[in-house]
């Protein structure tokens, strides 16, 4: 199955409460379109957001909303041609 929601900024309750009522598999898919919020403070909000992200069972896609840096901005972000 793929699923198809967005605009968490920056947190994961929707998103677990989704996967947990839909009983998501790891074949599953859920895809965020946009204002997830996963890079955005660059701090430690980002990286629990993301380990929580990690933990649901499907496999989630993210898509760049205006909550979230741009790449040019992040400084570890390295452009290679």
């Amino acid at each position: 199955m793929v699923c198809f929601t967005g605009d968490l900024h920056g947190s994961s309750n929707e998103i677990v409460k989704l996967c947990e009522r839909y009983e998501f598999a790891a074949t599953d898919t859920v895809v965020l379109l946009g204002d997830v919020g996963a890079n955005y403070f660059l701090d430690e909000r980002d990286r629990k957001l993301k380990a929580k992200l990690s933990r649901l069972q499907p496999t989630i896609l993210c898509i760049h909303g205006n909550h979230e840096i741009r790449p040019a901005n992040i400084p570890s972000y390295i452009i290679k041609e």
